[in-house]
């Protein structure tokens, strides 16, 4: 929407258009039976219409282009073209002309223009061209700002604006999840919807981690020994539906014992889309840094480094425990097992761990054995800090599915 002060009489004239690509022209069919009046006439002028596809003209097909008849939609992410266009239509040169280009937003004022030189003759019936460019990275009321000065041959200096002001529109809602594993590795599913009329091909969708993290993308699988996308051959995102994006982030070795880490606001990177619309049109988003609150794991966490998934009954079996002091002080940790229904420990409780400092960790191979077959808990440790005298109790730590050991007998 253009909006002008008082008209003043000039001998320039500014015309500012937007560049965008054009669009498939689509026909509609106006179709009857033989047995109606007009018979096969409207048949045929389909036919001879050369904007409808041979063999298909009442599927609304087209094969010619349009130009655009309005300014047309323009999201974030997106670039803003614009043609600006002075020209001079008295009978008299004109003398230093300045054309100024401005965007102003809810936030900042931006100068689009190419050259900021003043261009020091026009003669009659000429013009001064001139393309800007702007990838519109704010959604809201923007403002284009044109500006023209020149000096008559008079010597009289004049000066004019003109406003066109526009609506930039959210492309993509995105939703994000975080997901704590059992060890330090997080998973972020991001849900991505086409908020848009039109659908989107899906040029790339890549997460950016920050520099405590490695990812790994999950949005592929094996087939026949080429990784294929999830979402199949085609990237296209029709209006309204949404994909969901897998990534798992695992600590650099440098950062995984420091308790930055472990507690607190972590920070896990931005998601960088880039999508092509229309024929072509390019656009991309990156969202700010995505953060997520790590779990809490009080003074002492104890996590499971390896375990078997089945077991035999009244068999012993082993698992890795690993001990990480995530407080600020030094411990001086004693090892207590405590037996249950089900789940035995196999050695001496009341064992010195020694002292751990803090952010260091130690690993512990235990040995156990179930007296009870299906999906056992394993309980019963201990951890108390002789310094403070505190005991940190760990139940359900991991699950084992114990089976009936195969017994050969002999005939």
């Amino acid at each position: 929407m253009e909006v002008n002060p008082p008209k003043q009489e000039h001998l320039l004239a500014l015309k500012v258009m937007r560049l965008t690509k054009p669009t498939l022209f689509t026909n509609i069919p106006v179709t009857c039976e033989e047995k109606d009046l007009p018979g096969d006439l409207f048949n045929q002028l389909m036919r001879d219409d050369p904007s409808t596809v041979n063999g298909a003209e009442i599927l609304m097909l087209g094969e010619m282009l349009t130009l655009p008849q309005n300014f047309g939609n323009i999201f974030l992410g997106e670039t803003f073209s614009s043609y600006i266009s002075v020209h001079n239509d008295s009978n008299q040169v004109v003398k230093d002309i300045l054309v100024k280009a401005d965007l102003q937003t809810s936030s900042q004022r931006l100068n689009l223009s190419a050259s900021n030189a003043a261009v020091a003759e026009l003669k009659p019936d000429c013009c001064i061209d001139d393309v800007i460019h702007h990838e519109v990275k704010e959604i809201g009321t923007h403002i284009l700002v044109c500006a023209v000065s020149y000096t008559t041959q008079g010597g009289e200096k004049m000066y004019f604006r003109k406003f066109f002001k526009f609506q930039v529109l959210k492309p993509l809602d995105v939703k994000t999840k975080f997901y704590n594993a059992e060890t330090d590795e997080v998973f972020l599913e991001a849900q991505i919807q086409n908020i848009t009329t039109s659908p989107m091909f899906m040029e790339k969708v890549s997460l950016e981690p920050s520099i405590m993290y490695n990812v790994t993308e999950l949005n592929s699988v094996s087939q026949a020994g080429e990784c294929v996308s999830t979402f199949g051959s085609r990237g296209y995102l029709q209006p309204m539906d949404t994909r969901q994006y897998l990534y798992c982030l695992k600590p650099k070795k440098e950062f995984a014992e420091k308790a930055g880490i472990i507690k607190g606001v972590t920070v896990i990177g931005k998601l960088d889309i880039v999508w092509k619309t229309n024929l072509g049109e390019r656009g991309r988003l990156q969202t700010s840094q995505l953060q997520r609150m790590a779990p809490g794991y009080g003074d002492v966490r104890l996590s499971l480094e390896a375990i078997p998934d089945t077991v035999n009954l009244e068999e012993p079996f082993h698992i890795t425990c690993k001990i990480t002091n995530c407080s600020e002080r030094t411990m001086d940790l004693v090892l207590e097992m405590c037996n249950t229904n089900s789940i035995h420990w196999c050695g001496i409780s009341g064992r010195q761990l020694g002292k751990l400092h803090p952010s260091s960790s130690l690993c512990l191979a235990l040995t156990l054995l179930s007296s009870v077959q299906g999906l056992q808990s394993i309980s019963g440790l201990r951890l108390t800090d002789t310094f403070l005298k505190r005991t940190y109790e760990y139940d359900d730590i991991a699950q084992v599915c114990v089976v009936s050991s195969a017994v050969e007998v002999e005939a």
